[in-house]
């Protein structure tokens, strides 16, 4: 077990328990051991303590007497909440981006696409993920708005990519939504764009929530 401590090694544990939080693994009320989490990911103490530290400023956790971390209560209001603002951040990029795109631009854009569409196929559930972060990302990047894209990056951690990325239906309803999204771009209409853009974060809230309802976690 490695004792060095870094940033970055607190960013991956927060990243984890955000995903296992916001897709039900860890529910409300249920203690995180520092201990444990350390063991699991081969780090020391201090790096999850730094992340629990993040997590608790985030509303993510709770320290509380005797019992040390907790998970934070999680209602279906927040995930929509969370996803809204997402998908209201995205459209407004996407909608900058359209207004502006060249031929060279959507080129890459659609072979990134591709490449997504063919490991989705695959049903290459890393791969997915990887892609289509780097495919929004490009998208992004392109509106030359770095605070606006900086709030979509905060916002966006507690989207569980892996359990989309892992959902058939998700990722047949992802290749959808980026033809239609990349069609709008070709069009160069901001006005078609943003509620593509919008919808494929309120789908994500919507499939999240019904999870979510199947696995009781309201109740617990």
């Amino acid at each position: 077990m490695t004792d060095v401590s870094h940033p970055q090694l607190s960013e991956t544990v927060a990243a984890l328990l955000r995903d296992r939080i916001m897709s039900g693994q860890l529910r409300a009320g249920e203690r995180i051991r520092l201990e444990q989490v350390a063991q699991e990911t081969g780090l020391s103490i201090t790096p999850v303590r730094e992340a629990l530290l993040m997590l608790r400023a985030e509303d993510m956790v709770e320290l509380q007497p005797r019992r040390g971390h907790v998970v934070a209560p999680l209602s279906r209001q927040d995930i929509i909440d969370v996803f809204a603002v997402q998908g209201d951040i995205a459209g407004e990029l996407a909608a900058r981006v359209a207004a502006g795109i060249g031929p060279a631009q959507l080129d890459d854009l659609r072979a990134q696409h591709e490449k997504l569409r063919r490991a989705a196929q695959a049903r290459q559930v890393g791969r997915v993920e990887q892609l289509e972060f780097e495919f929004h990302r490009s998208i992004n990047r392109l509106a030359d708005a770095r605070k606006l894209s900086w709030l979509l990056r905060a916002a966006t951690r507690y989207t569980p990519t892996r359990f989309y990325a892992g959902n058939a239906q998700w990722r047949a309803a992802m290749v959808t939504d980026h033809e239609e999204l990349l069609a709008a771009l070709a069009a160069g209409d901001p006005v078609a764009v943003r509620p593509v853009m919008a919808r494929h974060f309120t789908d994500g809230a919507e499939r999240l929530v019904k999870h979510l309802d199947g696995l009781g976690i309201w109740n617990g």
